[in-house]
């Protein structure tokens, strides 16, 4: 079996379709859904505006902010900014995966850089994670489940990707 190695190894910035230097309100023709949570780190303003509320460290700090996060995803749907919609979906998505993540392993971390990134023990993290996941998770679908954003979503990728 093939060892699976973390994906980042190979990044090319270059063919990446999300930019740091453009500002996605004054330019969402250039925005992409994408897969998951791509561009969510790097997409502005809307990373300076979500982000600072993302937190998952204890169950109530992630209810905090992921009901925060929800408000916003709610008020760029008001406002029909769809890019901010998406882009609060895939932060409440990360607030997931990465929650996950720190369960899953002790510190979050999945690979081993000093020994060929092979992948580290699961099960070594810390529980309060799974429940902080969880929460992200019922946000996430329920932001999915908008009809709005649905149907945002599926005229963005029909006419723009």
């Amino acid at each position: 079996m093939k060892q699976k190695r973390p994906s980042y190894l190979n990044f090319n910035a270059a063919d990446y379709p999300w930019k740091p230097d453009i500002d996605y309100r004054l330019h969402p023709e250039l925005y992409r859904v994408g897969k998951g949570e791509q561009g969510v780190l790097i997409c502005e303003p809307y990373k300076s505006e979500i982000g600072q509320y993302w937190r998952f460290k204890t169950v109530p700090i992630a209810e905090e902010s992921s009901r925060e996060i929800f408000s916003l995803f709610l008020d760029y749907l008001e406002r029909d900014d769809f890019v901010g919609a998406d882009m609060a979906r895939k932060y409440l998505q990360m607030g997931y995966t990465r929650a996950r993540r720190y369960f899953n392993y002790k510190g979050g971390k999945k690979y081993d850089a000093e020994k060929d990134y092979q992948l580290l023990e699961r099960g070594t993290g810390d529980p309060e994670k799974a429940k902080a996941a969880a929460i992200f998770y019922d946000r996430w679908k329920e932001a999915e489940a908008e009809q709005r954003y649905a149907d945002m979503k599926k005229k963005w990728k029909r006419d723009k990707g």
